[in-house]
């Protein structure tokens, strides 16, 4: 379970996974805008038989040696432990007894970004632009513009749902194996092998993971971005971290 948050680079860690062949197709099978496709490619029904679907994902999309993996955002956390409570299928238990019910020897891989400046302003320019991975086939709508009250709502919105991985881990007693963006950034075939060692998943001897298919999005109209915001919020220097 791949727990993320908006702009932290998730989708190059879920995209370097998949690239193995061997650590499942981490998407986010379980957001209710997304469950349509997926179900209809599986011929599966989310809105039916919710249950049905997670068990149907899971054997329909897990790679040829046993392994599913999935994407969870923290604002739709909640939302998603409770539907698979509502279903009566996976038991009445904890949030941690209910996953492991619906996803047995469950391990969770958390995904942070040092840099939370950095962070807020790749996702006010995502929701400028419309263009929230870049990768072949995806072109911007619009061109973003700096907006100092955007940044900071959406820093706020970021340490929301920090917090609410924090307060999951902490009342489940799971410690998360960590991955920082920028790691990922700067080593991206090593960072990819210590969440495959975490997962107890080996690769082929000799096989190295693949480069990443989604491209780092950062870019000079970032660094200006940050310029700004920190000559009209000198406070939050303390936000950037290399």
């Amino acid at each position: 379970m791949i727990c993320a948050i908006a702009r932290t680079g998730s989708n190059l860690l879920t995209d370097g996974l998949h690239a193995t062949r061997r650590a499942g197709k981490p998407k986010q099978f379980f957001l209710p805008k997304f469950e349509g496709d997926y179900a209809a490619q599986k011929g599966l029904d989310a809105k039916e038989d919710f249950a049905g679907y997670v068990r149907g994902i899971v054997k329909e999309s897990s790679t040829s040696n046993n392994v599913f993996g999935f994407k969870v955002m923290g604002w739709y956390l909640e939302k998603f432990i409770g539907r698979l409570r509502d279903t009566g299928s996976f038991g009445n238990g904890s949030e941690r007894e209910l996953l492991d019910a619906a996803f047995p020897r469950l391990k969770f891989v958390q995904i942070l970004r040092r840099n939370k400046l950095r962070q807020a302003i790749s996702k006010a320019k995502a929701l400028q632009s419309g263009l929230w991975k870049v990768q072949e086939g995806n072109a911007a709508t619009a061109k973003p513009q700096f907006d100092e009250k955007l940044i900071t709502r959406c820093m706020d919105d970021a340490r929301k749902d920090e917090l609410v991985w924090e307060e999951f881990f902490k009342r489940n007693a799971i410690e998360p194996h960590v991955v920082e963006y920028e790691d990922l950034c700067e080593d991206f075939a090593g960072t990819i092998r210590k969440v495959l060692k975490h997962l107890k998943v080996r690769l082929p001897a000799g096989e190295v993971p693949a480069s990443p298919s989604t491209v780092r999005q950062s870019d000079e109209l970032s660094r200006e971005w940050e310029a700004q915001y920190l000559a009209l919020h000198p406070a939050s220097q303390q936000f950037v971290t290399a």
